[in-house]
């Protein structure tokens, strides 16, 4: 028999001889009983309740049913259960999972104030999206839109949670600076066309101390990539400092990045600031290492496998440097034919070789790939379809913290796991979606998961990591 619908109930072809009937009156169940982790994590992290004072709420106190930290919680959590539309929250608000991971005292919504309102908890889309519409001048004065976002304190608040991760100083900390498309389908404002990555798009500059997100400024595609990278550097490297005087920093970035102001504002002696950048290749270049390529060519037809050779030189630019630098070349023959690669650096010889240099410290910047990918992919950092940048810019803010909140879960929930090194997306499938019947009685909230749950060791180990962690809120 073929596959049978009507509203509200779905029959499916039977398993005989029994009929197969689905219906949605489950009640109070969730899918996603694995918010509770995300929920023990913000109560150790503080993460949802420091973005929640970077706003200011001028709403009328007594008329307030949802505070700017249920509302931030409620859209954060959703990014990082996967509900990426603010449309989504129109069913979420039915679901008491949610409710109890945003902190609700009701978490069933029955003594809402408006009976048409009465269970559900949480708020809907019209209320969520007052934290995009509203103006960064807004006063008491505006009649529905009145929550302001102050980016600054934003920024701000992004380096202290880098900063409160660590229990003591390191003693060096690699800055990973990069650049992506956030492709743009309709007429938002800043809509440009990006001749590289043939489309209309946003250009966002990404900052990453290893897996830590430390900045994601969004940005017109109309401009160098390079462009206010200094300005965000001078910002974060300043307030690490304040925290950290004597830390080491080094700047890693790609060659879209090798730009005389960002290399003469490193070596300026009162910012004492290392980088490892890379320099695009030209014909001078590729001069300098031909003998190496030789080599290169002659152990490739040797052996058959690739070979590089290195070299490490003094090079300056006709008319762009300021100065003369120590460059790492590399001369690599492969199938494919040569393929030599340059990287600039300020840290010396004697700490570091050319091999050492390019092989172990410039490739591994490879990994901030991998995060800008969670970022765009598994925490919707490219669902920027708002009219304003300011709108886009909150919610990119909105998908950092919903990243910063699931790897805090990867870094102190997921330690000696199997699931250590998983991303966001393979997280979120094992231990975040997991069916469970909620019930609320007077002195308890009784969440029974599936019996059938396949992960459970996994996630008994994550609950005994996270209730080692002392509690901040």
């Amino acid at each position: 028999m073929t596959t049978e619908c009507n509203q509200g109930w779905f029959e499916f072809h039977g398993l005989n001889p029994r009929r197969v009937i689905a219906k949605f009156d489950g009640g109070n169940i969730t899918s996603d009983a694995g918010i509770l982790l995300l929920r023990e994590v913000e109560k150790r992290t503080g993460i949802i309740a420091g973005l929640a004072e970077c706003f200011t709420d001028h709403r009328a106190p007594d008329a307030i049913e949802h505070t700017v930290r249920e509302l931030l919680g409620q859209r954060i959590y959703g990014l990082g259960l996967g509900y990426e539309d603010l449309n989504d929250h129109d069913q979420l608000r039915l679901d008491p999972m949610l409710a109890v991971a945003v902190e609700k005292p009701d978490p069933l919504g029955e003594n809402r104030r408006k009976t048409s309102d009465r269970g559900k908890a949480l708020a809907g889309k019209s209320t969520l999206n007052r934290l995009e519409l509203t103006k960064a001048d807004a006063t008491r004065q505006e009649r529905y839109k009145k929550i302001v976002m102050h980016e600054e304190k934003i920024d701000r608040w992004m380096v202290d949670v880098y900063i409160d991760s660590h229990p003591s100083a390191p003693d060096q900390i690699v800055l990973d600076l990069d650049a992506t498309d956030d492709t743009i389908h309709g007429n938002q404002e800043g809509r440009f066309y990006h001749g590289y990555y043939g489309n209309y798009c946003y250009l966002p500059l990404y900052i990453f101390s290893g897996e830590h997100l430390l900045c994601a400024r969004l940005r017109r595609s109309n401009i160098d990539g390079a462009e206010g990278a200094v300005d965000e550097l001078k910002r974060i490297v300043g307030q690490i400092r304040q925290a950290w005087p004597a830390v080491k920093v080094v700047i890693r970035a790609d060659s879209g990045f090798c730009r005389e102001d960002l290399l003469s504002w490193c070596e300026q002696e009162a910012n004492g600031i290392d980088y490892v950048i890379g320099l695009a290749k030209n014909a001078r270049l590729n001069q300098e290492i031909a003998e190496e390529m030789k080599s290169a060519e002659a152990l490739f037809m040797e052996t058959g496998q690739s070979a590089r050779v290195f070299k490490d030189f003094r090079y300056r630019t006709r008319d762009s440097w300021s100065r003369e630098r120590r460059v790492v070349g590399k001369a690599e023959f492969m199938d494919k034919g040569a393929n030599p690669r340059y990287v600039v650096t300020s840290l010396a010889l004697e700490g570091m070789d050319a091999r050492t240099l390019y092989e172990d410290f410039y490739c591994a910047r490879g990994d901030m790939e991998n995060r800008i990918k969670e970022q765009q992919l598994d925490m919707f950092a490219d669902r920027t379809s708002a009219a304003t940048m300011r709108a886009n810019q909150l919610r990119l803010y909105l998908s950092s913290a919903a990243y910063m909140l699931m790897h805090a879960l990867r870094r102190l929930g997921l330690k000696d796991t199997d699931l250590a090194r998983a991303q966001c997306q393979t997280i979120r499938l094992k231990l975040l979606k997991i069916g469970a019947q909620i019930r609320v009685t007077v002195r308890n909230i009784w969440v029974s998961l599936a019996g059938a749950y396949p992960y459970f060791k996994v996630f008994a180990e994550v609950v005994r990591n996270l209730q080692a962690v002392p509690l901040r809120c």
